[in-house]
């Protein structure tokens, strides 16, 4: 018979090595995806590219980028503003029948098609018969805003609700208001989980294209305006690769790889806001 302590150890092997294999069957696509398309966007990316938009028989991202930005930034604001504040109050003022009804409906809301959403923006924000935005900048942040909603809502809720109890419990004997409780005490701690989700979040809405197909339009122009129709980098790969011409093709595969690099570059930061804040925390623990 086998022993106890071999028995024991052969399962920790069996573990670690399925542990291994689910790690490589995450990474492995990921890796493939980003090289291939960095394979193709890099060798076509030179400087002129970026800074020249597309007019006329002038091929160039400087629309796109901008647009994109512009789009990020207005989600931000939106969205993460929205969001955070959901978030907080779900984790600590809502009753528990609000907060079940408003996370039900959130959850509803994260698994509808993002092709949904950006039907409905068109019907409610862009058509006559709706708010008459029409395409606009205004009306892909308010779009891309509904889809992300719910990732960074649910993020922020747990940020807050774990962060132990007796912290809450200290301030509360302390004297400590609700509203400095939150800012002094639960806010350094949940901030890591916090920008977290908002990373996810712009990531997400940075590739989406459907959703700003029916809402933002497309502009060969740099962002002039809310209400002006605006370019971004998605609706360039998903147009330009299906136009017959080597030089089209490169615009997309050029915008596909500045698509990956500011999504890489998202992580990045929100990585380094992350590890700060969690450095932070550790000297306020000292």
């Amino acid at each position: 018979m086998v022993s106890r302590p071999r028995q024991s150890h052969i399962r920790a092997g069996i573990f670690w090595t399925l542990c291994g294999i689910a790690l490589v069957l995450i990474v492995a696509p990921a890796l493939d995806i980003i090289v291939s398309i960095l394979a193709h966007a890099l060798p076509v990316l030179k400087p002129s590219l970026i800074t020249q938009s597309t007019s006329g028989t002038q091929l160039g991202l400087q629309n796109a980028i901008l647009g994109t930005l512009a789009l990020s930034l207005g989600v931000l604001v939106v969205a993460g503003s929205i969001g955070v504040l959901a978030g907080l109050y779900l984790s600590e003022f809502a009753p528990r029948r609000v907060a079940s009804v408003a996370r039900f409906f959130s959850e509803v809301l994260a698994g509808v098609p993002s092709i949904v959403v950006g039907y409905v923006g068109y019907l409610v924000l862009v058509n006559k018969g709706g708010l008459g935005l029409h395409y606009s900048l205004l009306a892909g942040v308010i779009a891309l805003s509904a889809l992300i909603l719910p990732y960074i809502v649910k993020t922020t809720e747990l940020a807050f609700s774990s962060v132990p109890r007796t912290l809450r419990e200290g301030a509360i004997a302390l004297g400590m208001s609700r509203g400095k409780t939150i800012r002094k005490v639960l806010l350094p701690p949940a901030l890591p989980g916090i920008v977290s989700g908002l990373v996810l979040a712009l990531a997400i809405s940075t590739g989406e294209t459907a959703p700003l197909l029916f809402t933002a339009g497309f502009s060969d122009k740099n962002p002039s305006g809310l209400l002006q129709p605006v370019g971004y980098l998605t609706n360039v790969t998903y147009t330009d690769i299906q136009l017959p011409g080597a030089s089209t093709q490169a615009v997309a595969y050029a915008a596909a790889g500045v698509t990956v690099l500011l999504v890489l570059l998202l992580i990045f930061l929100g990585r380094r806001v992350t590890l700060s804040s969690r450095r932070m925390i550790a000297r306020m623990d000292v």
